[in-house]
């Protein structure tokens, strides 16, 4: 079975392991947003930042909205850390976000890891 999205998100890790090439560690997760909205203008990904997406809850969509760090080719949630490490509450937290928003995938991206980018694909399904 193909990947969901994986020439997208092939992609846009591409230019994430890009910029903490050029960057390395240490940041705060603005200047790696920064620097990955301009990986992906260089390279032609669509991208969208700080978009306001509406969270369902039953039947009505709530007040409350969640802003993403970067929604890319209108499907993948991005989602950038600069932490120690990635844990369970990351990849719960983008979980939760993907199954509000409806998107069917996400990227969460943890710039402060050395010596290489760590990155986890995480895909809405009926078992999320």
């Amino acid at each position: 079975m193909p990947l969901l999205l994986a020439d997208e998100a092939f992609a846009v890790v591409g230019a994430a392991i890009e910029v903490h090439r050029e960057l390395g560690s240490g940041f705060l997760e603005a200047v790696y947003q920064e620097a990955l909205e301009f990986e992906f203008t260089q390279r032609q990904i669509p991208f969208i930042r700080q978009q306001p997406l509406p969270i369902r809850y039953k039947q009505t969509i709530l007040n409350k909205l969640y802003i993403a760090d970067l929604v890319c080719f209108d499907q993948i949630i991005v989602e950038i850390k600069a932490i120690q490490q990635l844990t369970s509450v990351e990849h719960a937290q983008l979980l939760n976000y993907l199954k509000a928003t409806h998107k069917p995938l996400g990227i969460l991206m943890n710039f402060h890891s050395r010596p290489t980018l760590e990155w986890k694909r995480l895909i809405l399904s009926n078992d999320t």
